[in-house]
């Protein structure tokens, strides 16, 4: 006699269905991933218990983990799916393109490392996923470690206001602020060609002093980061511009008597100190190509969109 079976669609799939221990490999690696970040944020932003040896936040570490866990079991087949698209395009990129493994590597682990450093790490999240255009273009583009960049910066601080004396702790300010003049003495504006949005790298503007508003404000951010100041690129409806870090309200009203007695007295006087404010209460002051002065007067207030680069 002739043993049958009955097949049905559940038979087939469990017959099928091949056990893929990879698979918890792969969601645990990417829960690494997600909460490293995700806990230096916690870290950053909770009150310090001062347990000993740290418990609070290995408690916390674990807490997330776990949870993050459970999320991306749940989530494993739609995960696995899009982490295979990703790989394949990171793969093609690789060979092909210029953003492969090992772009993907150094953007996490200077992210990681900026994110430890900084009071307010979620804003380093919040930046990469606001939309701002041309944003990884314009971050290659802000090359301050070039040495173009960086002896532009230094001759800039010997050549302005090297004789100001008695303002001590507003040193970086001061030589900032001889950066802007520097670059704003010389900057000639000149349309993209048509149809085409160029990005010129901080390094090639130095040969000209010539381009738009965006090779303009990443000249002035590389060259602000490159003395140590801290920059940021504001996007405002098809315009974009750049900012440097001034510090709280007492360092505001430091710079405000540097530009309008001590360093730019004929181009801000009678006038007012343009800057915003962020959501830290930190000021940052408008030095866009418009401007005759750190402060001058902005061509647009709107922000859409802001790229810090520390």
């Amino acid at each position: 006699m002739i043993k049958t079976e009955k097949i049905t669609y559940n038979s087939i799939k469990e017959k099928l269905q091949v056990k893929k221990p990879w698979d918890s490999i792969i969601i645990l690696a990417l829960n690494i991933l997600i909460s490293v970040p995700v806990f230096i944020i916690l870290h950053q932003n909770l009150i310090d218990p001062e347990w000993p040896l740290h418990l609070d936040r290995v408690l916390i570490f674990l807490v997330l983990l776990i949870i993050i866990q459970l999320v991306l079991r749940l989530l494993k087949t739609i995960i696995i799916i899009c982490l295979v698209l990703y790989l394949l395009a990171l793969l093609y990129g690789s060979v092909f393109g210029d953003y492969g493994f090992r772009s993907v590597f150094e953007d996490y682990q200077a992210m990681i490392y900026t994110m430890s450093e900084d009071p307010n790490p979620q804003d380093i999240i919040i930046s990469k996923l606001l939309p701002f255009p041309n944003k990884s273009e314009i971050i290659d583009a802000v090359d301050y470690n070039n040495p173009a960049v960086r002896n532009f910066a230094l001759s800039a601080t010997t050549k302005f206001f090297k004789e100001v004396k008695g303002h001590h702790d507003q040193r970086k300010m001061i030589q900032c602020f001889a950066v802007f003049k520097e670059i704003r003495d010389k900057w000639n504006y000149v349309n993209d060609p048509k149809g085409r949005e160029y990005i010129a790298y901080a390094s090639e503007s130095l040969e000209h002093f010539s381009g738009d508003c965006d090779d303009h404000a990443i000249l002035m951010a590389a060259s602000v980061r490159a003395i140590g100041g801290t920059p940021r690129i504001i996007h405002t409806g098809g315009h974009l511009y750049p900012e440097m870090l001034v510090g709280d309200m007492a360092d505001l009203e430091e710079a405000n008597y540097l530009i309008k007695e001590v360093l730019f007295p004929d181009e801000s006087r009678g006038k007012e100190i343009h800057y915003h404010i962020d959501e830290h209460g930190q000021v940052w002051l408008n030095l866009d190509y418009t401007a005759s002065y750190p402060g001058g007067p902005f061509m647009s207030e709107e922000i859409l969109g802001a790229l810090t680069l520390n």
